[in-house]
């Protein structure tokens, strides 16, 4: 635990004022205890700071008197990146403006600390979509999401949080403020600063502010897809790209078990299509007509079951029978807590590789723990499998809780040996930052620890994250 001098904490209460900080043992708990509860760390001091300039000055009194920082916004995170363990603890959640929307310039500029609901909400305000959605949206933050260049549903067609960025405001190490919130989209003037505090893990600054981009909204068609194997669910994202091209926002692969451990944990759930087959598609196409969407997806499912890639589809007739599928997609992870041991992966191989791979990493886990049980699910469509091996809670002999690292090599060895990522939109943070270093290439981790040293070189920004130093 960093042991704070009664100087720096005068200094920081003064600062902050007394909304702006906490040493109660309640708002410790909250920031010291993320959502999922697989890890827990500590904290002497909470600060909330109210502004950008304030955030400054408290990070410039942190550089003099050497005291470690972890940046935090929803504590939404899965890799222990924003959870403090010892360092005072930076809470953005006052910071949550939306600051301005140039609905001409598709753009918007938007505190840190605004959940990522509130930037959705004010793009369809102002007749305009941001299209980054994900489970956590009502409690994820817009700082957070960048600093851990975050996922989610609609990847495929709009790209991941580091691509829907304009600029950015950051606090660096020294207390400095960096106002880089341009809304241009050609600025070819040297290197893109906001890329590399994107996926940064709060290790190189502070985010306090962002320019986002907004696109024009759009109608979506959803349809629920049975399957008989891997092989022919990408084929079938192959074939509705066919018809479809960029159109195609989201192809979500589901197995069977997962929708039986739904229904099982969530009442009243109900299958869409009860079917024996092993995997279900939960695709959506987007475009300006709703009309045409659904032409669109009709005529590529058409082809689908001409082809013998699907055996059955339903497609949502209205928003909330579309909703209703994606309740369930949704709800997966959290109902993979009726196991009593689920080892989660998040991890990206190419498209094209997804069977093999599965079928590869599957089997070698079985020859370490016979009685594994999987569940696979998440964004085919850009190759990011959420890759859990699971225990059922009444197990016999319980045992896969005690080869969780044996079990995690394998997984981590096949994913490479397939020329795939360890962690495909969940981040480093402490959980995965070791092994990457084993597997990352030499220059890669060196060239992260030489920008690291070079811009926070005592090492207060969130240390321990991503990269040791």
């Amino acid at each position: 635990m960093t042991q704070l001098s009664p100087d720096f904490l005068s200094a920081a209460k003064s600062l902050l004022g007394p909304k702006g900080w906490s040493t109660e043992a309640e708002d410790l708990e909250k920031v010291v205890s993320p959502w999922r509860g697989t890890y827990k760390g500590e904290t002497p001091f909470l600060a909330r700071p109210a502004t950008t300039v304030e955030t400054a000055e408290l990070v410039r009194l942190c550089n003099q008197h050497g005291v470690a920082i972890t940046p935090q916004g929803g504590n939404t995170g899965l890799v222990d990146a924003g959870t403090p363990h010892g360092e005072i603890c930076i809470s953005m959640q006052r910071m949550n403006a939306v600051r301005s929307l140039d609905a001409f310039n598709n753009s918007m500029v938007i505190e840190a600390g605004a959940p990522l609901v509130t930037a959705q909400q004010a793009a369809e305000d102002a007749k305009r979509l941001f299209p980054l959605s994900l489970g956590s949206e009502g409690t994820a933050t817009i700082g957070g999401l960048i600093s851990t260049n975050a996922g989610g549903v609609a990847v495929l067609r709009y790209g991941m949080m580091r691509d829907l960025i304009l600029g950015l405001e950051v606090v660096l190490p020294t207390g400095e403020i960096w106002n880089g919130l341009s809304g241009l989209r050609k600025n070819n003037t040297g290197y893109d600063l906001k890329q590399l505090f994107a996926g940064a893990e709060g290790t190189l600054g502070i985010i306090t502010a962002a320019t986002l981009k907004l696109f024009p909204q759009v109608q979506r068609a959803s349809a629920w897809v049975t399957c008989a194997s891997t092989d022919d669910i990408v084929k079938l994202l192959a074939l509705v790209r066919d018809h479809a091209g960029d159109t195609v926002t989201s192809f979500e692969i589901i197995p069977a078990n997962a929708v039986a451990m739904v229904q099982a944990d969530v009442p009243d759930t109900r299958d869409p299509l009860p079917s024996d087959l092993p995997w279900r598609v939960l695709m959506e196409v987007s475009m300006s007509r709703e009309d045409h969407a659904r032409d669109v997806l009709e005529g590529a499912l058409a082809s689908a079951y001409e082809s013998n890639l699907v055996a059955d589809a339903v497609i949502a007739e209205s928003v909330a029978q579309a909703d209703s599928f994606w309740h369930i997609r949704e709800t997966i992870p959290l109902s993979k807590r009726a196991y009593g041991t689920a080892l989660n992966q998040d991890i990206s191989v190419p498209i094209s590789r997804i069977p093999d791979f599965i079928k590869a990493c599957n089997q070698a886990v079985l020859e370490q723990v016979p009685t594994a049980e999987f569940v696979i699910f998440g964004h085919v469509g850009d190759g990011n499998l959420h890759y859990s091996v699971c225990e059922p809670g009444n197990a016999a002999q319980p045992v896969l809780r005690g080869q969780d690292a044996a079990v995690f090599r394998i997984i981590y060895d096949q994913v490479m040996s397939f020329d795939g990522s360890i962690s495909a939109e969940h981040g480093v943070g402490r959980l995965k930052r070791d092994e990457l270093e084993r597997i990352r290439p030499k220059a890669a981790t060196e060239t992260m620890r030489a920008i690291k040293r070079a811009l926070d070189p005592a090492n207060i920004m969130n240390p321990g994250r991503v990269i040791n130093t």
